[in-house]
């Protein structure tokens, strides 16, 4: 799993035989130190605020003992409050910070107070997440025995030595729902749960062995560790903030109001919240913890109003393009040159990373400076991918950290520059935090996309269908509940361009819900081929001779088409038998070395080709992964291709598949079946055919920019 920010520098620092591991990320003060928590998890559930502040200030972490790279020891006095708050300083000392804003989550509320008091000079303001500030009345579970042994056939989980040493695992899968309870947390509760089973139930019961010590229950307990932590709260003196979710089941809220009453420190409660508001509602969190912090650095209050007027009257768009591969920045350039022909005066600002910068940099399009704060998704699918295997879903979820940052980088734009008009082309975060937080618009925004719906593979267990249909239930959701978030969703292609298939079980069938959610602008390509030369000029301009016949390979724009080229040399040497006058071009795109491909008499293999639509438009054939863009592009030139889908990329196995077979176009080929010998034989027999696609209808872009200049 890619991390949308590495750390700086990172340690151990040992204290009576006993190690901890901290990372430090950034420069800057005042620094913020993210406190861990309960040794159930480690550091990682601070994952969605690290590489927001990281840009702005130093950050440190550390593993609580216990979990994550840090040690576990046995032995219960290892795990007293003490020890963690002299772990704390241990680290503040090691990454040189002398002074911070803590932020903690539940238990660590305690470490906190304890900091706060004991060393106030190096402490600049607490910041208290779903405080573990116990006054009664306390939840049900914790009235359970801890020390008894309880029943095999116990009606749910408690905190209980015997029923953590015999049913760990069933005891982390209740308590991760208990910290999570909000609807559509699947990727947040199978974190929690990873992180907790790194540790052992044996860690875990050390852990409470000396806070049970003469309680009958964790509410016996919590009830005297009230009486020690009052007069900490009531001695806190610098700034402080207690941020509570409503439905937090484990730290109701009126454990928060009494440390806010205490501490004299300000109380948000978020609604439709959990306990782990910081992994549950990430963006929310940021925002609340970086107006504290700036308000304890005696920074002005932030002016909702402030760069809100333009100067000299000049409409401003910011424009996102989605990073994977090149096929979405191609038409949002054609959009956009569009748009200009419309609005003369249009200033438009890219939002964007490599590959898609590439592209606007040829173009002569301006990139906004932020987007180097970008963390590039195209490295985590990448880094998700195998033999010509994407399972595309799960390496979306698994990029929830990078999209969290990167909407961050977004917010931030949006908020301190005026922007008449927003656009996202498949931004997915931009329209899911825009849903979760439709407060945070400002502006005018445009959505589009080629595709609705996540789809499960074909060998997809039970457990991948419940996922697909429950992302696409809350997408179902956001749209019916916030309305006003998309000003237009435009549909790159038509009604029938979509599957007949289902969003989900008990959801509606996806072509009825886009039609009553999308316009449809038809497909947008970043050419029309009628403008092109005559092919023969063209073919003559970029080298191709009369006497051969031109293969184009293209990988797109990722680094994940590196075993569709390796494939494709290894058939050349008999395709060429077969067609003596094969001249076979590879294009390795942006991410891929192309020093590092085998080498083959005859071939040729080019980095990145901008406009690679004029290769296209004149080969004889073409050999793709199923990318849409590459795919349309020849199926509008009419030039034979040969298709290989990444396996469990439903994006390309099922919705591109659909659309080309409408078309008549390609022929699709299973990638882990064709064999070198199949491919050169497939060559052979497409190579300088002239196909008869359906007409590709080039308007799309035109549409688009209408549609969108409205909003203007």
């Amino acid at each position: 799993m890619t991390r949308a920010r590495q750390p700086d520098e990172t340690g151990y620092e040992e204290r009576d035989g006993v190690r901890v591991h901290w990372e430090r990320h950034g420069e800057g003060e005042p620094a913020l130190f993210l406190l861990p928590t309960w040794t159930i998890i480690h550091s990682r559930f601070w994952k969605g605020q690290i590489p927001y502040f990281a840009d702005r200030q130093t950050v440190i972490t550390f593993d609580g003992r216990g979990n994550g790279r840090s040690d576990r020891p046995l032995n219960p006095a290892a795990y007293r409050d003490e020890e963690f708050v002299a772990d704390a300083l241990a680290v503040m000392d090691a990454a040189s910070v002398e002074r911070a804003v803590t932020v903690s989550l539940s238990k660590a509320t305690v470490w906190n107070l304890m900091l706060a008091t004991a060393e106030p000079a190096r402490i600049a303001g607490a910041v208290f997440l779903g405080p573990l500030f116990p006054v009664a009345p306390f939840p049900d579970f914790m009235h359970l025995p801890f020390d008894e042994e309880l029943p095999p056939d116990l009606d749910g989980y408690a905190f209980n030595r015997s029923l953590w040493l015999r049913d760990f695992p069933g005891f982390v899968d209740w308590y991760a729902r208990m910290n999570l309870p909000e609807p559509h947390s699947s990727k947040q509760l199978e974190d929690y749960a990873e992180w907790a089973l790194a540790t052992t139930p044996e860690t875990m019961v050390a852990t409470w062995s000396e806070p049970m010590a003469g309680a009958a229950s964790v509410a016996d307990a919590l009830s005297g560790l009230i009486e020690l932590i009052r007069p900490l709260a009531q001695q806190v003196r610098c700034q402080s903030l207690v941020i509570c979710g409503e439905n937090d089941l484990l730290c109701p809220p009126h454990y928060a109001q009494a440390l806010a009453d205490e501490t004299g420190g300000r109380l948000i409660l978020m609604q439709d919240t959990g306990h782990v508001a910081c992994c549950r509602k990430p963006v929310a969190v940021n925002l609340a913890v970086r107006d504290f912090v700036e308000e304890v650095a005696g920074l002005s209050p932030r002016d909702p109003n402030v760069h809100r007027s333009r100067d000299g009257g000049r409409p401003r768009a910011l424009f996102v393009s989605s990073p994977i591969g090149l096929g979405h920045v191609q038409r949002d350039v054609a959009i956009a040159r569009e748009m200009r022909t419309l609005v003369p005066e249009l200033q438009i600002d890219w939002l964007a990373q490599d590959p898609v910068t590439r592209v606007l940099e040829a173009e002569g399009e301006h990139i906004h400076p932020a987007s180097r704060r970008l963390a590039n998704e195209s490295t985590h699918l990448e880094s998700e991918s195998g033999d010509h295997d994407l399972h595309v879903f799960h390496a979306y979820r698994r990029m929830d950290e990078i999209l969290v940052a990167n909407f961050m980088v977004f917010h931030d734009v949006v908020e301190s520059e005026c922007y008449d008009l927003w656009i996202a082309d498949e931004g997915w975060e931009i329209d899911h935090f825009l849903h979760e937080h439709p407060d945070l618009k400002r502006a005018p925004f445009a959505w589009l996309t080629d595709f609705v719906g996540w789809l499960p593979m074909d060998d997809a267990d039970e457990r991948e269908r419940y996922l697909c249909a429950d992302y696409n239930d809350e997408m179902v959701e956001h749209v019916r509940e916030h309305p006003q978030v998309r000003d237009c969703a435009l549909f790159i292609g038509e009604p029938d361009d979509i599957v007949g298939e289902r969003l989900g079980p008990q959801l509606p069938p996806i072509r009825e819900w886009a039609e009553q959610h999308f316009d449809f602008v038809g497909y947008v390509s970043g050419y029309d081929p009628e403008d092109l030369p005559d092919r023969d000029v063209l073919r003559s301009a970029l080298g191709y001779r009369d006497d051969e016949q031109v293969c184009i390979v293209s990988a797109g724009g990722s680094g994940v088409g590196d075993a569709l080229l390796r494939k494709a040399i290894a058939a050349y040497p008999e395709a060429r038998e077969r067609v003596p006058d094969l001249r076979m071009v590879l294009i390795a795109g942006p991410r891929i070395d192309r020093s590092s491909l085998p080498g083959e008499h005859g071939l040729e293999v080019l980095p990145y080709v901008h406009n690679l639509y004029r290769q296209l438009a004149v080969c004889d054939l073409a050999l793709s992964h199923g990318g849409l863009s590459t795919t349309m592009e020849l199926t509008a030139a009419k030039r034979p291709f040969l298709y290989f889908p990444l396996k469990h990329h439903c994006e390309q196995s099922i919705h591109v598949r659909h659309r080309l077979e409408r078309y008549g176009a390609g022929r699709r080929m299973d990638f882990d079946r064709a064999t070198p010998d199949a491919i050169a034989a497939a060559i052979a027999m497409e190579i300088g055919r002239e196909p008869e696609y359906r007409r590709v209808d080039t308007g799309g872009a035109r549409r688009a920019a209408e549609r969108i200049a409205e909003l203007l």
